[in-house]
């Protein structure tokens, strides 16, 4: 952590930490770090920098993940700070920005993939919570994470890791190599990584919390309809002679005749366990190098210059539940069946024996492949015998993704379905003219079908997409400008110009419909940056440090400027020294990423209240209860899209804090956080493009104005004047604010013979945070309204290291409060809900010890989650459910085994 070498750090030599551009002999300043080791990322038990950084305790908010099935980023690995928004966090590696993610979280926001940064290759992390753009410009809201590499070694180290859990599945190995050169005269320094690994996908039915449909539910359990008939006027028609025998043989042999009462007949062909045939863990496959280099060209002259390349294949499946057809999509919604004298539609999921063999489901995948690379090239060194220090160099990031996905092709499942089962269409239905005319062979629907017809229309589609972002930096930096009673005052000035670029490329079959069931939507687009950044550090007094940053960030997109000043102050008061007292007050921004201003247009279907409709009958809008539904619940056809005209998201953030080191190798730190976020990016509101339609229709507003003239073109009516579309763009219109507080607490003590210990903690608890989407809305409670949000409100993490000699323990903890459970999240009731309940709080452990065998080989035997604790059921779930649990807080992986060697050579 940053505050373990607290009691030592006026001997220190001057280093630059994250959170300041100026170099300084005080490791704990006025913006608080937090520091994770390489060796702390071992002793841990951590596979992967994501991991690391998900178990912080600052890390309180849900994310979508590998859990979370069919989102648009299953394939992707990211964290929230405090609860707020992914994209709202800032990731460096080597102090330089990360390239953006190609695909869109939620399928709207742009966000970082941290899952290709080498762990073993890692020097630290460090984690800068609170508002950071006077620095580091855009994004910088939530917290700055900066991600710093190895960049010297003693000779060559090998390390191998192999494990797997003990539920089955997620089996793991991981290879690294480093070696570092340095020249006989000592002005060339080199080194070089890689790292390899393989990882296994853990099923669904690999589990017992999520092999079937929930057992244990407040409601029975219930089979999927793997094969359905029904009606939108007589529900299920059970039409099959052979009542399910010709498919029982599907899904493991699991299918069998099941009933639904209530609904018609309430018969299908259905099994149980097809909720399991689905991943719950990513398959992964990943190598990524990394060379750094140094050369003195004299004493005042260093060029230096990195690569990092990273390429990851990620495999995972949506299930069983994405993997169907249905006369639904290809004929209109229904057709008619003139035997039966009724509209009807057919659904049929594919089993993995129709794909392949009892693993058919591993030839469907979806294959998320990235190629990333960054470079950088610069020189730094010394203006004469100046004072004055300079850093010029040029950074070139990239990220190429392609989504190739298992997909149904529209005109040959139609034609196939057709030919097999429907037959030839014969007119269309004599009621409505509108539905074709069909006698189906249901005895062939309730058919399994071969490989190879199941190859016959379905194969493979590809979307493309890429991020990119070139930087020239030029830093001046003077740490003796002038002395003042309190020590040296520091300057520093940065210069930066870029060039960002966005695109995303659907396979044509997404746009044109020619495949079956799936949409996408293509964006793309490029803009120029500009900024300029400058910090004081004014060490006014012996005790008292004031420091000013301010920075101006410019981008040019489509013609137009966006640009955002942002400014920090910050006071260090040290009346003692094993005390200071900290505080900084600033603003932050994010600008409209490339996404927002370039995504393309999609649509939906929706309903919405018709104001001017119900205002005709006498209802106001305030009153619409008794409005008829043709009006009160109109449906609509909404098309959505990213916009140009979108501003900066605008941030005022002020921390304050302690940091108490009364002795050698001890420190307590707490901080408090305070963020008042305005105009967030979220899409316009239909309910408000209605009531505006409404206030220009009548009167209230002048119908001419501008803003009725944008109205009226964003609603649009039939001629007999009802709703029929909503256009609504993104817009800046959401508020949030959140209050947080941080603790930490490290110690250590050498008890000579017998080892010596340390103990480090954090701990995180969120006082306030209140979200509001429009402003004709109200505040939503985020922390204590569990309808709007189940995050825990408090989270910690805790470890306890004893080393003696060569061998060496470590026992982690990770822990956080009371959460909701499915009844308290399902309405707007929360707690006062039928069924609504918390759960208490939940904690897991790792354990890991390291022997050294030899001088420069290490073995560790590590455990995750020790007593193989699994999320708490919760009971408040129907029987429909797959996974009974918050997958959100939650996984089902259990206790996990490794065993690492390291071999450093020449040791």
């Amino acid at each position: 952590m940053a505050q373990d070498d607290a009691g030592s750090a006026k001997t220190l030599d001057k280093v630059t930490v994250t959170g300041s551009l100026i170099p300084q002999t005080q490791i704990e300043t006025a913006t608080p770090v937090t520091v994770i080791s390489a060796d702390d990322i071992r002793a841990r038990g951590f596979s992967s920098v994501t991991e690391v950084l998900q178990k912080s305790s600052m890390a309180t908010g849900a994310v979508q993940g590998a859990q979370t099935s069919a989102s648009f980023t299953q394939g992707a690995e990211t964290i929230s700070l405090f609860g707020l928004p992914p994209g709202y966090v800032k990731y460096l590696i080597d102090g330089r920005p990360m390239s953006s993610y190609p695909a869109l979280y939620n399928g709207s926001d742009t966000f970082n993939n941290i899952s290709g940064i080498p762990v073993d290759l890692v020097e630290r992390i460090e984690i800068l919570p609170g508002g950071q753009s006077s620095l580091y410009g855009s994004d910088a809201i939530a917290g700055v994470i900066n991600v710093i590499l190895k960049k010297s070694m003693d000779g060559a180290a090998f390390s191998f890791r192999g494990g797997g859990y003990s539920e089955g599945g997620g089996g793991s190995v991981r290879a690294s190599f480093a070696d570092g050169w340095t020249s006989a005269d000592g002005r060339v320094n080199v080194l070089g990584g890689i790292q390899y690994e393989e990882r296994d996908p853990i099923w669904g039915y690999q589990r017992d919390l999520t092999k079937q449909f929930n057992p244990n539910g407040y409601s029975p359990a219930l089979a999927s309809r793997d094969f359905l008939i029904f009606s939108p006027f007589t529900s299920y028609k059970f039409l099959d002679p052979a009542n399910c025998d010709n498919v029982k043989g599907l899904f493991g042999g699991t299918m069998d005749l099941q009933n639904r009462p209530g609904f018609g007949d309430g018969k299908y062909c259905g099994s149980f366990d097809t909720a399991g045939y689905r991943t719950i863990m990513n398959e992964k496959k990943s190598t990524q190098v990394y060379v750094h280099g140094t050369f003195d060209v004299n004493d005042n002259v260093q060029l230096y210059g990195d690569a990092l390349y990273s390429h990851e294949q990620v495999k995972y499946h949506a299930g069983s539940g994405y993997m169907w057809w249905g006369t639904n999509r290809s004929f209109g919604g229904y057709f008619y069946d003139p035997n039966l004298d009724d509209l009807l539609n057919l659904q049929r999921a594919f089993a993995p024996e129709e794909m392949g063999g009892k693993n058919g489901f591993n030839n469907t995948m979806s294959r998320d492949t990235s190629k990333s690379l960054r470079v950088t090239f610069g020189a730094k060194g010394i203006f004469g015998a100046s004072n004055w220090d300079y850093d010029i160099g040029g950074t070139y990031t990239e990220y190429k993704l392609s989504e190739n996905s298992y997909v149904r092709f529209a005109d040959a499942a139609e034609k196939f379905f057709v030919d097999r089962v429907l037959g030839p269409q014969q007119g269309l239905d004599p009621y409505y003219g509108n539905y074709g005319v069909f006698t189906p062979d249901y005895a062939a629907f309730y058919t399994p079908i071969t490989p190879e017809e199941f190859a016959s229309f379905t194969g493979r589609a590809v979307t493309h997409s890429k991020t990119s972002d070139s930087m020239i930096r030029a830093q001046v930096t003077n740490g003796t400008l002038f002395t003042l009673p309190g020590g040296d005052a520091g300057l520093a000035v940065v210069a930066e110009f870029g060039k960002q670029k966005w695109d995303y490329a659907p396979d044509a079959g997404y746009l044109d419909g020619s495949i079956w069931g799936q949409t996408s939507v293509a964006g793309g687009g490029k803009r120029d940056r500009y900024a300029v950044t400058s910090e004081l550090r004014l060490p006014v007094l012996e005790p008292l440090t004031l420091s000013l940053s301010g920075r101006y960030d410019a981008f040019k997109a489509s013609g137009r400027n966006i640009d955002k000043p942002t400014y920090a102050v910050a006071l260090e008061y040290r009346p003692i020294d094993s005390l200071l007292i900290r505080g900084k007050y600033g603003t932050a921004f994010r600008a409209p990423t490339l996404s927002d201003l370039y995504q393309g247009e999609s649509g939906f279907y929706s309903t919405v209240v018709d104001y001017y409709n119900c205002s005709k009958l006498g209802f106001s809008p305030d009153d619409t209860q008794g409005c008829p539904a043709l009006y009160s619940s109109r449906q609509y056809f909404g098309t959505q899209a990213g916009s140009i005209d979108l501003k900066p998201i605008n941030a005022d953030v002020w921390s304050a804090g302690v940091v108490w080191s009364p002795i050698d190798r001890m420190a307590l730190t707490v901080d408090y956080f305070n963020w008042d976020i305005s105009d967030e990016v979220t899409q316009q509101s239909a309910r408000g493009l209605s009531l505006q339609d409404y206030r220009c229709r009548t009167g209230v507003d002048d119908i001419n104005s501008p803003l009725c003239v944008a109205t009226m073109e964003q609603v649009t009516r039939n001629a007999v004047g009802m709703i029929t579309e909503i256009y609504t763009p993104k817009i800046n219109v959401s508020n949030q604010q959140l209050e947080a507080l941080n603790a930490s607490f490290n110690y250590g003590y050498d008890f000579g013979n017998w080892g010596d210990l340390s103990v480090r903690a954090s701990y995180t608890e969120k006082l306030r945070h209140k979200y509001q989407q429009y402003a004709e809305d109200g505040y939503v409670d985020l922390l204590n309204d569990p309808y709007w949000s189940s995050d825990p409100k408090r989270k910690a993490d805790a470890s306890l290291t004893w080393l003696k000699g060569n061998f060496s323990a470590t026992w982690y903890t990770n822990w956080f409060g009371s959460t909701p459970n499915y009844a308290a999240t399902f309405t707007d009731k929360g707690y006062a809900g039928n069924r609504a309940a918390k759960f208490g709080s939940y904690s897991r452990h790792n354990a890991s010890i390291s022997y050294r065998i030899l001088d420069g080989l290490d073995v560790s035997l590590m455990v995750n989650n020790v007593f193989n604790k699994m999320p708490p059921y919760d009971f408040s779930y129907p029987g429909t459910e797959t996974d009974p649990y918050n997958s959100s807080n939650f996984d089902v992986y259990g206790r996990a085994y490794y065993v690492e060697m390291r071999y450093a050579f020449g040791k």
